[in-house]
């Protein structure tokens, strides 16, 4: 079973800070809450507890069960649903159960991978965990879902890709232990990205061109400015509002952001290799997940890939990996896209990457 990564959650730090620096007492306390409950799982303070549920034996089969919380923060909470049964009603409960499976489904289907672990690891999840609860998070065992303050963020289940996201940090964990900080941590924040994005893409039949490229719109209420928490197609874009302030990712080397903050900005510096796959996947066309999707996955599961991997060494890698998988003509894409993204491959070296902060 995958050993749990540090607990920040979809929502980043400086997301919750807006909250209780700028919003209402309601918004506050719930933001300082989830911030503070955050802070604890990192420290061991509140220690997550682990469902009892056993591996499938068959390759590929599905097993699934959301448990309920009812609004308390003790896991894994009541069994409300488990494989095969009928909806319960809950949308939060069904929401969950269909996200769990759509994930599993793509992965299987896509790259042959067995759930989290490639063995057949179960799917868990509990909703309505805590009170106005405005993150979710893989713990290391199971999803957990909050029910979101209703006025900026809605109910973290209804998100596809926040759920897939969130279960690739899982998969992450597993193949290659990203250090969830500086650049590894941006990549780790990344690739969750990427293959959040790519089941939604796939459960909609979505191609390249087709495809809105956005994180986390299914979250956010009709009161806020903006399309999403990320746009990987442009960084920097997906809000513009009085209250989370604007989005502050950087698209380019150029605008790296050095900072002890956010486990060294991983939230924030990861809209750079989300371009670099945007643009990848563009240039490649068709389904994403056929072409730049397997390339980024087969990096992941490289065993060359250090755990501490900076952009510059897993670019490397794709490039590598497509040339391999598909060919010259796929690897230059590959290699042409970190390239507008300030990660210049050629000779070994890039001018426009700065030392990782410490």
């Amino acid at each position: 079973m995958p050993s749990p990564r540090d607990y920040q959650g979809f929502i980043p730090p400086y997301i919750l800070h807006r909250l209780i620096d700028h919003g209402s007492e309601w918004q506050r306390s719930r933001a300082l809450h989830t911030l503070t409950h955050v802070r604890q799982l990192q420290a061991g303070i509140s220690q997550p507890g682990q469902p009892p549920i056993a591996k499938s034996s068959k390759p590929g089969t599905l097993q699934r069960h959301i448990y309920d919380a009812q609004n308390l923060t003790q896991l894994p909470g009541t069994l409300v649903r488990s494989e095969e049964q009928r909806a319960s009603g809950d949308p939060a409960v069904d929401e969950a159960y269909d996200a769990l499976g759509a994930t599993h489904d793509f992965f299987w289907t896509v790259y042959k991978r067995d759930s989290i672990d490639n063995r057949g690891f179960a799917l868990a999840g509990t909703v309505h965990y805590g009170d106005g609860y405005e993150n979710a998070f893989w713990n290391g065992a199971q999803m957990v879902f909050g029910d979101g303050d209703g006025e900026i963020f809605q109910r973290f289940t209804r998100a596809l890709d926040v759920v897939a996201h969130e279960l690739a940090h899982g998969i992450i964990e597993s193949e290659a232990g990203l250090v969830y900080r500086n650049q590894s941590g941006a990549l780790n924040e990344s690739i969750s990205d990427v293959f959040g994005v790519l089941t939604r893409q796939y459960v909609r039949k979505h191609t390249a061109d087709q495809a809105d490229w956005l994180i986390g719109a299914d979250l956010l209420t009709d009161k806020v400015k903006g399309k999403a928490l990320r746009s990987m197609s442009d960084p920097g874009t997906a809000y513009d509002d009085p209250l989370l302030g604007k989005d502050p990712q950087p698209a380019h080397m150029r605008d790296f952001i050095v900072t002890q903050d956010d486990n060294g900005g991983v939230h924030l510096n990861s809209g750079i290799p989300n371009r670099a796959f945007y643009l990848a996947a563009k240039a490649l066309g068709g389904f994403a997940w056929e072409q730049a999707g397997q390339i980024w996955y087969d990096t992941l599961c490289d065993k060359r890939l250090d755990n501490d991997a900076d952009f510059q060494g897993f670019a490397k890698l794709t490039v590598d990996n497509a040339r391999q998988r598909f060919g010259s003509t796929q690897a230059d894409s590959v290699q042409q896209a970190w390239a507008q993204v300030g990660i210049r491959l050629k000779g070994g070296t890039s001018d426009e990457n700065p030392a990782t902060p410490g």
